[in-house]
C-alpha cells in the first residue's frame, strides 16, 4: 500500500471509530427518552389523559427542525425521526391505557 493508501485507511478508521461511539450514544439516549416516556405513559393512563398531545407534538417537532438547521442536519429527516419516535410513544402510551 502506498502512504496515501495508508493514510485514507487511518483517517477512514478514525470516522468509523467515533461513528460507532456516537451510534452508542444515540442508542443509549432514545433508551433514555423511551424510560421517560413510559413513565408519562403510565402517568397519562392513571389519570385519563389522553395518549397523544397534538400541540406538544406540533411545537416539538418545529423545536426540532429548528434545532436541525441549526445541526446542519437535513430538518425533514429531523422531523420524520421526530414523527417515528412519537408514533412509538404513542403505541406505548396506548398500550398503558388498556
Amino acid at each position: 500500500m502506498s502512504n496515501d493508501t495508508t493514510r485514507a485507511a487511518e483517517v477512514l478508521a478514525e470516522h468509523r471509530e467515533s461513528i460507532d461511539r456516537l451510534d452508542a450514544i444515540l442508542v443509549y439516549t432514545l433508551g433514555e427518552r423511551f424510560k421517560h416516556t413510559k413513565a408519562v405513559g403510565k402517568l397519562k393512563a392513571e389519570h385519563a389523559l389522553p395518549a397523544s398531545d397534538p400541540t406538544r407534538e406540533a411545537a416539538q417537532i418545529e423545536r426540532l427542525e429548528d434545532l436541525a438547521k441549526r445541526a446542519n442536519l437535513d430538518p425533514e429527516f429531523a422531523k420524520d425521526f421526530l414523527n417515528f419516535i412519537i408514533q412509538e410513544v404513542i403505541q406505548h402510551h396506548l398500550k398503558h391505557q388498556e
